[in-house]
């Protein structure tokens, strides 16, 4: 292996794969009935009943690159993992390492005070309560975040918001207590970089109203508990700015570089068990006279699939790497790589894997069509393809400017 994993990941492996089989494999099926069945205003007691477990096997907060309150992994280590746990959508809350909630911590503990930490970083550590990230808004194109609209004013020792956003994931969730809100402090600064800021919003303030949940592909709650909130002259103290006004992209970036990254990595894992689905499903199904697994399209398929995942995997833990050792800011290009390249894999595999199932494989039955809508709706969170294209050929005519 070009990046061998250590004796502590190994073992980490070995207990969250044990984990999976013992408990997260055998419960899907619970877990979308319920997600179904209650909807995404709901608290799904599977969820609940599983996290403890985890927690007691010592398969908790594993995302923490360098704090005390999880296993201490850098990007490179935590890739592995990251990829068991994207295997199942049920798999990444039972282990408190779902977004958005992963960034929102990441957040708390660079930025927040001790009080912030104290209210809103130790109930999220230990699994008590959600949170949801207010960034992207319906009345403007948000794959440019300067275009945002939502309003902070500050207002002696408060601060006033107002705004419209939308994709503002667990918003709906009974046990969503904060949101990180992003909007305009300084809408008239020259630098379009230094008009936002970000600041902490308790979901039970005065005006605040989550309108409804969003489907994505038609499902509530599963991939994603995705929802449009209106913030009508919201009050929060003035302390709840989070690094200071005029600091909400630089907070961004060091936010979603993490987010990324793990959004690929689970992706690889949903990709691999995706093919094994594809070539378990081709082996035990006959068409004109032989198995599927023998007609050369379905092989060709197969082996194309193979190679992606694995092209994939390699980008992935090079960027990880890059993270690890250089910074996120001057790992841009790998990150915004990777960004590209992982959810249109997963979604050209997914798609076979439809194809090789016949009718049934557009149904729920075998959980293909909530993956495709994961890794679809992957090319457009975090920034859509476009925009990580042009950065990436930004950067790449950078190095001929003087050519």
């Amino acid at each position: 292996m070009l990046y061998p994993m250590s004796p502590k990941v190994v073992e980490l492996k070995r207990k969250l794969e044990s984990f999976m089989d013992r408990h997260i494999y055998p419960n899907e099926e619970r877990f979308y009935r319920e997600a179904e069945e209650l909807g995404p205003w709901k608290v799904y007691p599977l969820v609940e009943e599983l996290k403890p477990l985890a927690r007691a096997e010592g398969l908790w907060n594993l995302f923490l690159p360098e704090s005390g309150h999880g296993a201490g992994l850098t990007n490179l280590e935590y890739a592995p993992l990251c990829e068991v746990m994207g295997r199942s959508h049920l798999a990444p809350e039972v282990f408190n390492c779902s977004a958005p909630d992963t960034g929102n911590m990441e957040v708390l503990e660079r930025y927040g005070s001790e009080q912030d930490k104290e209210r809103w970083l130790k109930p999220l550590l230990a699994g008590e309560i959600r949170s949801c990230f207010a960034m992207t808004e319906p009345a403007v194109a948000s794959s440019d975040a300067t275009n945002i609209e939502s309003s902070i004013v500050r207002d002696g020792e408060h601060y006033v918001i107002n705004g419209r956003k939308w994709y503002t994931t667990n918003a709906t969730d009974p046990r969503c207590k904060i949101c990180i809100f992003m909007g305009k402090t300084d809408p008239d600064n020259p630098d379009r970089h230094k008009q936002q800021s970000m600041i902490l919003v308790p979901m039970d303030t005065p005006g605040i109203e989550v309108k409804r949940p969003l489907p994505v592909f038609g499902f509530y709650g599963v991939p994603d508990r995705a929802s449009e909130v209106v913030f009508t002259n919201v009050r929060v103290p003035r302390e709840n700015m989070l690094l200071g006004e005029g600091r909400g992209f630089e907070i961004a970036q060091g936010r979603l570089g993490p987010g990324r990254i793990h959004h690929c990595m689970r992706l690889i894992g949903l990709a691999e068990r995706t093919l094994e689905k594809m070539c378990r499903r081709v082996r035990s199904r006959v068409a004109f006279g032989k198995p599927v697994s023998e007609q050369t399209v379905t092989q060709e398929r197969i082996a194309e699939a193979r190679i992606m995942i694995e092209q994939a995997r390699l980008l992935t833990l090079n960027a990880a790497y890059a993270m690890d050792t250089v910074g996120n800011k001057v790992a841009k290009a790998e990150i915004a790589m990777i960004k590209v390249a992982v959810p249109n894999m997963a979604c050209q595999v997914i798609d076979w894997a439809i194809q090789a199932h016949g009718g049934g494989g557009t149904s729920n039955d075998f959980g293909l069509t909530q993956a495709y809508a994961t890794a679809r709706l992957l090319r457009l969170a975090d920034g859509p393809d476009e925009v990580h294209r042009n950065q990436i050929a930004r950067f790449e005519l950078k190095k001929y400017s003087n050519a």
